[in-house]
């Protein structure tokens, strides 16, 4: 993890932390800088083989955490998910959702099961999670929730289909509902609006990497790490004051 030297930044010892698609891409990044600062983190995920790699990874770097196999979906799952990272830890301080699934296509290749599929990954999941979690940070009054939404949900995106789109739309409005509700518990609920990200599942051709970047006027394609230390922050005192916010983090191509 040669990364920041995140705990001299910001530490954040004795937190907990719930990272839902963490097996890989952004939430595995989130999940490795969290781990840096001294958060302990419940990493959830689907594919349980990538999972336990990403825990091996983590604890070899002498972290805190622990994998739990969970389709954010699916209601059970989730409700044990955080049933059992309190068993652990005794408390959970941040919740991020990350889960979600892009699928590309115009709308007349997008039948009910495929909207189904993604609107409840993408969005139901955030939902679900932030229902079991909310509570807990209610009685502990304080909490922080982090909502991985999409320029997408802004631009209407130049890949994912309308059903992602809408996902992710969704998300930032959700973002707004529950800061609302859940200010007076000293809970704050924010979103980053991530822009074209190099992840393992990117899968640019050269000549599409190139034309993208000529479009960003930072003139690369975003890190995963850029979206973990935007997390990070997030999750920090220093934000203490932001809720009900989506940041920006897309290089400049999308200015508001």
């Amino acid at each position: 993890m040669n990364r920041l030297p995140v705990k001299e930044i910001l530490d954040l010892s004795g937190k907990v932390a719930m990272v839902t698609g963490a097996n890989r891409g952004l939430g595995k990044a989130i999940a490795e800088v969290f781990a840096e600062a001294g958060v302990s983190v419940g990493l959830l995920a689907r594919n349980e083989d990538q999972l336990e790699r990403t825990i091996d990874q983590l604890r070899d770097h002498g972290a805190q955490c622990m994998a739990l196999t969970t389709d954010v979906g699916e209601e059970s799952q989730v409700k044990k998910a955080v049933e059992d990272i309190v068993k652990k830890w005794g408390r959970l301080d941040i919740l991020v959702n990350n889960a979600g699934q892009i699928s590309p296509g115009p709308l007349d290749t997008i039948d009910s099961s495929i909207w189904n599929r993604i609107i409840q990954t993408n969005l139901t999941g955030a939902y679900l999670c932030s229902r079991y979690a909310a509570p807990l940070m209610q009685r502990q009054k304080q909490g922080r929730i982090i909502n991985i939404s999409s320029i997408s949900a802004q631009t209407g995106g130049v890949s994912g289909g309308v059903h992602y789109s809408a996902s992710k739309g969704g998300m930032l409005a959700m973002n707004k509902t529950l800061a609302r509700d859940l200010a007076p518990y000293n809970v704050n609920v924010n979103a980053i609006a991530p822009g074209q990200i190099e992840t393992s599942g990117a899968r640019l051709s050269s000549d599409a990497r190139i034309e993208i970047e000529q479009m960003i006027p930072l003139n690369r394609l975003g890190k995963a790490e850029d979206i973990a230390y935007a997390a990070l922050f997030l999750a920090s005192p220093m934000a203490e004051y932001i809720t009900g916010a989506t940041l920006d983090v897309n290089g400049g191509i999308l200015k508001r």
